[in-house]
């Protein structure tokens, strides 16, 4: 049985292949697109899925949706009665919603001549959420929660997972969201792109949260039911038009504060505008905020259900600062939080809850790795160098054809030496993260390694933090409380004794966004850290996505083109490595 999962016409656009229970494909659109969170059909991503699993169009027994067009519409019909929203503005939300729920259209249309007697099933949104958590988890129990923006007018949804079962106990509805609030604030702090939310995050560190009793007005959390409401006079979301762009490109989203936000925080910061302590500290009290109403939801939760078992998942599920204090602030004891929690994971958990929950088939698949995108084997990769004879001459780069063994002896060696690496091997991750696939890599030892990658490569805000890899048997012994993070979904706090060892990869605050890297599911990138660790007695590699201001890249040509126009020091792509001679 294969079934098709998308996320489509939202930010994040994406599909899945799942065969018999099993994961076989999964890619987010950006990637083919070259846009970041490109919204729309994700043709090219369910291309690659058939390409990969080598079958046809017609070959798919069921696609799942991550949208459901008739949920809630009781609550829609009260919300517009009550607050009499314009006639223009409902019609505006219901065209949106029309051409999700006619999707068949746009498979027609993309798959003219390809017969297919696929079933369409959608799926709503958080119930996607949850089941994009927990039925790809290790756990047999747990709670189930899904936090972020909107999606089918509920915000935050609640439950518990049994085996092949997911029961939804509770949402809290639009137009209360954390989501909302943290990316209004987002927008406040002068980060308009759709997506900056992580910026706020690496700018917490440098802040105290010392404006949260004015937050406390505008988030107003109860203590014992665990859930949140805002206060609505601060937000345009809910009686005003706000503009939405989410066909075919990068998504857009007016602004979503209102006046009365200028009035308590004072202006807010122009993009173009320098950061000072003021915005450093704002960001702090923004991430607090929404630690305080989350964890305030988990302890209710915890109390409700006495399970040990956490999974987490929609936009807000990314936020890995929060996940890092899960353990310190609750009583939950594991946590699970997939490589796409945002939207684009929405595809597979629309896929397994149609396999598990609605067919009734008993769970099998466990993601404990993120490598699920296209691979180029070596004959693609040596046709690229041809075809870029002269832009490599010209660039004055040698090519080495190694075996893997030498591969990785010259690559820990030169990053040891403080050489800039990219790296691109195997399959692409899956989410927004370079898990060792499609990554720059550097030396966490460094104290100036930071500015060297923005000055060569990123050029991005110097406060943004860069993440250590580290071979999983030695997480213990270099950060406080950690458990497996294969998908970098975490922050922990690097231990005191260790900071000075690492400070290319220990944020401002003294912790770390960290993956910890299996020789079961990467065995070529835990090779190289284990050799660095030979080298240098650390465990550790810094470990930043391969890309410049562009989604992380997916080709070889991609990768060679980042190269070539960035100062990077070499390239190891597949078992080729290029190196400059100056």
């Amino acid at each position: 049985m294969y079934i098709l999962g998308i996320n489509a016409y939202h930010g994040d656009s994406s599909a899945c292949l799942i065969r018999d229970g099993v994961l076989v494909a999964a890619a987010e659109e950006e990637r083919f697109a070259r846009v970041k969170h490109w919204a729309g059909f994700p043709k090219s991503s369910i291309d690659y899925c058939l390409k990969y699993a080598n079958i046809d169009f017609s070959d798919i027994q069921y696609i799942a949706i991550n949208q459901s067009p008739n949920a809630r519409l009781l609550e829609k019909f009260l919300f517009v009665f009550k607050k009499k929203l314009s006639i223009k503005m409902v019609l505006e939300k219901l065209l949106n919603k029309s051409r999700r729920s006619n999707i068949h259209l746009d498979i027609r249309r993309h798959y003219t001549n390809k017969t297919t007697n696929a079933k369409l099933r959608f799926i709503e949104h958080h119930t996607s959420h949850l089941a994009s958590a927990f039925l790809v988890s290790n756990f047999n129990n747990s709670v189930v929660l899904s936090v972020d923006g909107f999606g089918d007018f509920a915000s935050t949804s609640w439950g518990v997972g049994y085996k092949n079962k997911i029961e939804k106990h509770g949402d809290i509805l639009f137009p209360h969201s954390l989501g909302i609030f943290y990316q209004a604030l987002t927008q406040y702090l002068g980060f308009l792109n759709y997506g900056d939310e992580y910026k706020v995050m690496g700018l917490a560190s440098y802040g105290r949260p010392i404006y949260i009793d004015l937050l406390k007005n505008i988030v107003l959390l109860n203590q014992d039911s665990g859930t949140f409401k805002l206060d609505l006079s601060y937000f345009r979301h809910h009686n005003q038009k706000i503009d939405y762009e989410w066909v075919d490109g990068s998504p857009r989203v007016g602004i979503l504060f209102s006046k009365k936000l200028l009035a308590l925080l004072g202006e807010s910061r122009k993009c173009n505008e320098p950061i000072n302590q003021k915005h450093m500290d704002l960001a702090a009290s923004i991430q607090k905020m929404y630690e305080n109403a989350l964890f305030n939801l988990l302890n209710f939760l915890y109390k409700k259900y006495q399970k040990e078992n956490l999974c987490i998942a929609g936009g807000c599920g990314m936020n890995s600062v929060a996940n890092g204090k899960i353990y310190s602030e609750t009583p939950f004891k594991n946590l699970y939080v997939q490589a796409a929690a945002g939207d684009a994971g929405g595809a597979i958990g629309a896929g397994y809850y149609l396999y598990n929950c609605i067919l009734g088939n008993e769970r099998q698949f466990y993601m404990d790795h993120a490598y699920w995108g296209p691979s180029f084997d070596n004959t693609v990769i040596s046709k690229i160098f041809i075809d870029n004879e002269k832009n490599i001459n010209d660039a004055k780069c040698i090519i080495e054809l190694l075996s893997e063994n030498e591969l990785i002896e010259q690559i820990a060696l030169a990053i040891s030496k403080g050489e800039v690496v990219g790296w691109y091997q195997g399959r692409m991750e899956w989410g927004p993260r370079a898990l060792g696939n499609r990554s720059i890599l550097g030396d966490p030892r460094r104290l100036d390694m930071k500015d060297i990658l923005n000055l060569k490569i990123k050029r991005r805000e110097s406060f943004r933090p860069f993440a250590p890899s580290i071979i999983s048997e030695y997480a213990s012994e270099w950060f406080e409380g950690t458990d497996k993070v294969p998908f970098m979904m975490q922050v922990y706090q690097v231990k005191k004794e260790k900071q000075s060892q690492i400070p290319a990869v220990t944020h401002v605050d003294g912790s770390g966004r960290l993956q910890t890297v299996e020789a079961s599911t990467n065995p070529r990138y835990h090779k190289l850290i284990e050799k660095f660790r030979k080298i240098t007695g650390v465990p550790i590699i810094l470990n930043t996505s391969f890309n410049e201001n562009e989604p992380i890249v997916c080709t070889p040509q991609e990768a060679l083109n980042c190269f070539l126009r960035t100062k990077m020091d070499i390239l190891a792509i597949g078992d080729y490595l290029i190196k400059r001679l100056d």
